[in-house]
Formats: structure tokens, C-alpha cells, sequence
């Protein structure tokens, strides 16, 4: 899915293929939750599997009919590759090239800063503030807008100028609001802040989706996309019970602010890189 958007359009339209996605991936978790509970509430545990099953048997067909182009070989024989190898001559050209590299340390960082708050710490933080399960659906609600309203304005708008600038200040900035909300104690203003946290994490995840897959050889892109999806989805989640044993040790509020600071570091990779702060999204 990673590599699928740089084959069905132009790199022009990469950012706000992204901002589509985003928008797209919003929508469905506050749609989805309802389906599932009256899914629940009419048919019990199974209907609410068959419904999903239903809803994932019916993108098959779409998927099937979207028409993608060929990318370009590397020169590499089909026959003398393997997974191994190609997971090789990814990492080899996410190191030596001048954008990739920093920025798949970014996407480390900030990932790695922002997992273990949101996921753990958030669960832990409305038991001990007394929000509750409701409290902490209003928190996941704004966050969820504010990434909402990220998305919405890429797909609008297509494309932000000095993408690189914009992508390192906005990490930094959002980590400043991830460190904030542990220390805030009345409900609305931890809406607020997770409104704002989830603006500028959507729109510094997107220019990153968007950055990696403009800057990466087409015939590479399948590769890269691999690299950053292992540091997303494989590495990043050990970060969470790292997270939990740290709050149970010290509280929340050291987790938050270590976590912000983690992230933080992320946005000042990018912006410390001259490659990666100057990089500009195609217009």
C-alpha cells in the first residue's frame, strides 16, 4: 500500500494522495466503531465479524480494479533476487541517499516518541486524572479531528510549499503539545491539546509519506516503503510496554515529557540536514 500511491498517479498529486488516505483512514475509525456496536447490539459477537468480513470482502473488488503502471527495474536479475536481498539494497539506498536516510531517522524518532503516549500512556492518564473511558474517548476523539483536519487540508490544497521546514517545525511543535498534556488536569483543555497534537502529527506524517515517496528511484520505492513500514510497524510497538513499565516506575508525566522529547529529536534531524530541511514536495 505504501509503494501503490507513486503507481497510480502523478509524483504532482502524491501529497494529496496522502491527505486522501488520511482523510479516508479518519473517517472509517469513527464510522466503523458504531457499525461494529450495533453490529453487536443486533446479532451479537458474530454479526459484528460477519459485518467486517462483508466490508473487507467488498474492497477486494475495488482493489482489483485499480489500474496501476509498471516501475522501473533496478537492473537487478529477477532470478538472483530474494526477499533478503531486496531488504538489503533498500537499507543500502535509504543510507546513502542525502534525503531518505535522515528522514526514515526521523520517521523513527517520531514514531518512537509518539506510540508509547498515545496507545499506553493515554489509558493510564484518564485512570489517574478520573476521566474515565469516556474521557479518554473525548481525548481520542480530538486527536482524531485534528489529524482529520491535517488530512483535509493536503487533499485540498495538494501541496505545501518548503515541505522539509514545515515537516521538522510541525514534529517539534506537536512534540511540545505531546509533553503538555500529562500535566494538564481538566478534560476540556486535554481535548484541546490532543486536537492540536493530532494536527501536527497528520500534517508532519503526511509530508513524510509524501517526501519518501517523491524522493525514492521508482524502481527503489517498493523497497523504501519496506524499510519505513519495519521502523513503523515492527520496531516502533516495543516502544509501548517500555512505556507502560516506565509509568508504572515514575508516573506518567516522566514518560510524556522523555516521550516528547523523542520525538522532538526527530524534528530537529530534519531540521539540522540541509538536504532534508531544503526538500521540496513536486508542483
Amino acid at each position: 500500500m505504501g509503494a501503490l500511491p507513486a503507481r497510480i498517479t502523478g509524483t504532482d498529486q502524491l501529497a494529496r494522495v496522502q491527505g486522501m488516505r488520511g482523510l479516508a483512514i479518519r473517517c472509517a475509525g469513527v464510522v466503523g466503531a458504531p457499525l461494529g456496536g450495533l453490529g453487536v447490539a443486533l446479532g451479537g459477537a458474530p454479526a459484528a465479524f460477519a459485518l467486517a468480513g462483508a466490508l473487507i470482502a467488498v474492497s477486494l473488488p475495488l482493489l482489483v480494479s485499480v489500474r496501476v503502471r509498471d516501475l522501473p527495474r533496478d537492473g537487478t536479475p529477477r532470478a538472483a533476487r530474494s526477499a533478503l536481498s531486496d531488504l538489503r539494497a533498500g537499507l543500502r539506498y535509504v543510507r546513502r541517499h542525502k534525503v531518505l536516510g535522515p528522514l526514515m531517522v526521523t520517521i523513527a524518532l517520531g514514531d518512537l516518541g509518539f506510540v508509547g503516549p498515545l496507545n499506553v500512556g493515554l489509558t493510564l492518564l484518564a485512570d489517574r486524572r478520573g476521566w474515565g473511558a469516556s474521557g479518554m474517548g473525548w481525548v481520542l476523539a480530538g486527536f482524531g479531528a485534528g489529524a482529520g483536519a491535517a488530512s483535509l487540508l493536503l487533499a485540498v490544497r495538494g501541496r505545501l510549499p518548503r515541505a522539509g521546514l514545515v515537516m521538522g517545525c510541525a514534529i517539534i511543535t506537536g512534540s511540545l503539545a505531546i509533553g503538555t498534556l500529562a500535566h494538564l488536569p481538566a478534560l476540556p483543555a486535554a481535548v484541546g491539546t490532543a486536537v492540536l497534537v493530532g494536527l501536527l502529527t497528520g500534517l508532519s506524517g503526511a509530508m513524510c509519506g509524501a517526501l519518501l515517496q517523491t524522493r525514492a528511484d521508482p524502481a527503489y520505492l517498493g523497497r523504501v516503503t519496506s524499510v519505513s513500514s519495519l521502523v513503523s510497524l515492527g520496531l516502533t510497538p516495543l516502544s509501548m510496554p517500555l512505556a507502560a513499565a516506565a509509568a508504572g516506575a515514575w508516573g506518567t508525566g516522566p514518560v510524556y515529557i522523555v516521550s516528547a522529547a523523542v520525538c522532538g529529536l526527530g524534528g530537529v534531524v530534519a531540521l539540522a540536514v540541509p538536504g532534508l530541511r531544503r526538500a521540496e514536495l513536486p508542483g
